[in-house]
Order: C-alpha cells, then structure tokens, then sequence
C-alpha cells in the first residue's frame, strides 16, 4: 500500500439512507452527487468505503515517486 490512492466517486444519493452513512460520506469529503476525491489508501479508509460500498465506485491509484 505504500504511495497507493484510491479515488472515490459519489454515485449515488444518500437520501433515503440511514444517518450513519450520511456521516460517513461527510467524513470522507462526499458532499455531492458526482464529486471525486483522492485518500491515501489506509484499512481506515477502506473501512469507511466498506460501510458505503453501494454509494460510491472506487478506483485504485498507483502513484510512482520520483526522486
């Protein structure tokens, strides 16, 4: 996992959801329909994306450092 992102993509609307996964999308920066961002890829964010897996799509990031 080292240098790994993962980029999330809200998909679908959290209306309807329960309060938990409304908090959990917050937390991770989701606030809109459609909106992207990158988190380091941790077991606490795959956690979080674990919990709302059917709102969002997921897409693996390699990242090559160069020094």
């Amino acid at each position: 996992m080292k240098n790994n992102k993962i980029e999330i993509k809200l998909e679908k609307s959290p209306i309807g959801h329960k309060i938990g996964a409304k908090k959990i999308l917050i937390a991770l920066g989701l606030t809109k329909l459609n909106k992207i961002v990158v988190k380091n890829d941790s077991p606490h964010i795959r956690g979080m994306i674990k919990k709302v897996d059917f709102l969002v799509n997921v897409k693996e990031i390699k990242w090559i450092s160069q020094i």
